[in-house]
């Protein structure tokens, strides 16, 4: 008896734990648009419809838009019959840009170290200014090269909860889903002459065109 006491406190003590920890950001996507031709493109596999914006380098989120050098973004709606549900997975998509070998798509984890907001980033004026003068109070060379901006790891932190948030969810899903898609590509979204993204999935395979 004394013995399943303590197993029921220790049970107890667990669930009161658990239940004060903060939980982790859900992965529940964009909510997507009211249909399909809400999107500049759509294409269809079997009975599910995919609709797509290429954003290039920037990455729109809920809270507000940030960008990638890394990385180019594509915001995707993907619609079936009421009812319909599906297997999704960013690697389920690749894109080719200006007909070269298509990349495919990849983990929002991968995309975190890049992001950036230009608007929060010192200029390079004030980069130069603030490192022309040491810590003893002395000028330095002020034709010297400033250290790269390097965005506070909590930040960073909040910036990939807000990624997770708003990529295209994963796994076995009711239609419709919205999200992001994010594919490797670090030239000038200028130089892209021509753009395809490529579903291979459980519903099928289709080839959109996209417009860059």
């Amino acid at each position: 008896m004394r013995y399943l006491c303590i197993c029921i406190i220790g049970i107890l003590a667990s669930a009161l734990y658990l239940g004060g920890q903060t939980p982790t950001p859900s992965h529940e996507g964009i909510p997507p648009r009211e249909s399909p031709s809400d999107y500049q493109f759509q294409a269809k596999a079997g009975t599910l419809t995919v609709a797509a914006e290429f954003t290039g380098h920037s990455v729109g989120l809920p809270e507000g838009p940030l960008t990638t050098e890394d990385f180019v973004v594509i915001e995707t709606g993907v619609y079936g019959p009421s009812g319909a549900r599906t297997k999704l997975a960013a690697a389920d998509f690749s894109l080719r840009i200006n007909g070269k070998k298509a990349v495919t798509g990849q983990p929002y984890g991968l995309v975190v170290n890049s992001l950036r907001n230009r608007e929060l980033e010192p200029t390079a004026a004030e980069q130069k200014s603030k490192t022309s003068v040491n810590s003893g109070g002395g000028q330095q060379d002020s034709s010297s090269t400033p250290a790269p901006y390097r965005v506070p790891d909590a930040l960073k932190h909040e910036w990939g909860q807000r990624l997770q948030r708003a990529s295209l969810p994963e796994g076995d899903r009711a239609l419709p889903q919205g999200g992001l898609l994010y594919f490797p590509y670090r030239g000038k979204t200028e130089k892209i002459t021509s753009l395809e993204l490529i579903y291979a999935g459980p519903a099928g395979q289709f080839t959109l065109a996209l417009q860059p």
